[in-house]
């Protein structure tokens, strides 16, 4: 893959999967701590460890300096989907090296391994249009139903988020950046299940689009 510059403002398709396919969430405990890293390491000074942030979350400030806009993301059994802007330099490649070592120690404890948890460094697509965003965002948004996977215990998605954006309670995306562009929540509901609908109808190619990615 063509390596490139990671540039201030713009969008990224960030995605990878476990080494050898392998499975990196196995119960509803391993999705909810790669959440919590996505909220926890977003932020331009550094916390140390989860653990270690535990007890200073009476002294955080308000207003944290995020490294990156997550915009939605879905977690599937053996592999993950995100998009991101970077607000900051090297704020993708900083949110993603947290995370791929904080998530990969919790694992390796967890499960008594050792060594690599994903399958080299993470990859990475430009976004270099409007049009590509929305879409793409509804590809990530529905992408347990691409792979055809069911249940709340199988997948995390920012689906429903996305469905209930006044919901404060789990708040982890950026999600404006894509309502601000529909006129109604309906609306985008729609452009997804229909962007969706295309998607599954051409469920080939974007199976083998899905290989190349991960190549």
């Amino acid at each position: 893959m063509r390596k490139f510059r990671f540039v201030n403002g713009e969008y990224y398709h960030i995605y990878n999967r476990g080494v050898e396919k392998r499975i990196i969430f196995s119960d509803q405990y391993d999705f909810d701590r790669f959440l919590q890293c996505l909220n926890e390491f977003n932020s331009v000074k550094p916390i140390g460890s989860i653990f270690e942030n535990s007890f200073k979350k009476g002294q955080l400030s308000n207003k944290i300096t995020k490294l990156v806009d997550v915009v939605c993301y879905c977690l599937n059994p053996n592999h993950y989907h995100i998009i991101l802007r970077q607000r900051v330099d090297n704020g993708i490649s900083e949110f993603m090296r947290r995370i791929g070592t904080g998530f990969t120690q919790h694992f390796n404890i967890k499960y008594r391994r050792t060594g690599v948890l994903f399958q080299g460094k993470f990859k990475a697509k430009h976004v270099d249009s409007n049009e590509y965003l929305t879409h793409l965002s509804a590809y990530v948004n529905l992408n347990n139903k691409v792979h055809k996977i069911k249940g709340d215990m199988e997948f995390r998605s920012s689906w429903k988020e996305y469905l209930s954006p006044s919901d404060k309670t789990h708040k982890l995306c950026s999600s404006s950046l894509i309502h601000d562009q529909f006129d109604t929540l309906d609306e985008y509901k729609n452009f997804s299940l229909n962007s969706l609908g295309n998607i599954l109808k051409r469920k080939q190619l974007f199976k083998e689009m899905e290989e190349l990615l991960f190549d």
